[in-house]
């Protein structure tokens, strides 16, 4: 699609700054409070700019979680396009900085938009079941940690303590853990209904599940980043979103490294998938045989261990393309 102009939008938790770019350069800053009121102030005043046609306008912006909520919606209702970009992207794309502030930031996210206009990707919302999803993940996500932080010091200054401190210690938190552990199991009882109550969903999770070393916990978490499996389609990109794709590091003759996983990834997918490859080499079966024969052939472990993540990935986007449940005895046919 042909734009002509690019509206950067830098969010925080009160205000919104709007910059405007177009082949001209620069055009416009405007400043308002993150309402529905402000919004409507800026697109008011966007409309002000000779030229300006809103059919050839993108809005750029970076992921900030649920500050970017009211102006996703609202400019989602009038149909205009959006651009989801990752902070990191734009604030590399940019090239050495100095200074920051929100206009600047404004106006680095409008001309980042211009500069990548061929490579923009459009944005669209999610279904509201995936974002009810989402939500309740990130609440069972915070209840597990709370959990741990209580529980976590009282289980190691077990045997270093007075046992009666220990005791009275124990007797203290125990309400809190008890509460904390059934505030968990509810959230976990409301994301198997909401799972259960769509048909897709729960379609797409019984194929997820049935891969070996992969559970409900990181079945929810694969389907609500890849909103069903629509926006990472294929098993790489999952690989190197999840942090465990492999990538060389050597330049000329004198930069040799080791091949390497990136640290800019999603960290918790990346430690979930994870656990999945250790509950694999923990049973019997070809992913603990094929461990042990690389360990034996003198590969590093962390090297298998990522290499089973790797196949845990392929093997859930497997299951969905064929669009039936894991069969161990599976043989692909040749041509």
């Amino acid at each position: 699609m042909d734009f002509s102009h690019y509206v950067g939008i830098d969010i925080a938790k009160a205000t919104l700054d709007w910059a405007v770019y177009s082949q001209q350069g620069s055009l416009l800053h405007i400043h308002t409070p993150n309402t529905m009121a402000g919004i409507k102030k800026a697109l008011r005043q966007l409309k002000t700019i000779p030229g300006w046609d809103m059919t050839r306008v993108v809005f750029c912006m970076e992921h900030t979680g649920i500050y970017n909520a009211h102006v996703l919606e609202f400019l989602h209702k009038l149909h205009l396009p959006i651009w989801l970009e990752s902070s990191l992207q734009i604030k590399q794309a940019g090239g050495m900085q100095r200074g920051k502030n929100d206009t600047v930031d404004a106006f680095r996210i409008a001309e980042y938009a211009y500069r990548f206009r061929d490579q923009i990707r459009l944005w669209t919302p999610p279904r509201p079941v995936i974002q009810q999803l989402a939500f309740l993940s990130a609440a069972r996500q915070r209840l597990i940690q709370a959990y741990n932080l209580l529980a976590g010091p009282l289980s190691e200054q077990d045997s270093f303590i007075n046992p009666v401190l220990q005791k009275q210690l124990l007797r203290s938190s125990r309400k809190s853990l008890i509460a904390l552990k059934d505030e968990q199991k509810a959230i976990e009882q409301q994301i198997d209904q909401l799972i259960k109550a769509d048909s897709r969903l729960k379609e797409l999770f019984e194929w997820i599940v049935s891969v070996p070393g992969i559970g409900s916990t990181t079945a929810t978490e694969i389907l609500v980043v890849t909103n069903e499996m629509t926006t990472i389609t294929d098993p790489k990109q999952m690989a190197c979103h999840a942090g465990v794709a492999p990538f060389e590091y050597r330049s000329g003759t004198s930069i040799r490294g080791k091949t390497r996983v990136s640290h800019q990834a999603r960290k918790r997918l990346k430690a979930l998938f994870h656990l999945g490859a250790m509950s694999c080499i923990r049973k019997e079966g070809e992913l603990q045989t094929y461990y042990h024969r690389k360990v034996g052939e003198g590969k590093n472990k962390m090297l298998v261990l990522n290499a089973i993540r790797n196949k845990l990935i392929h093997r859930v986007y497997a299951v969905v393309r064929r669009g039936e449940k894991y069969d161990k005895t599976y043989a692909p046919t040749l041509a």
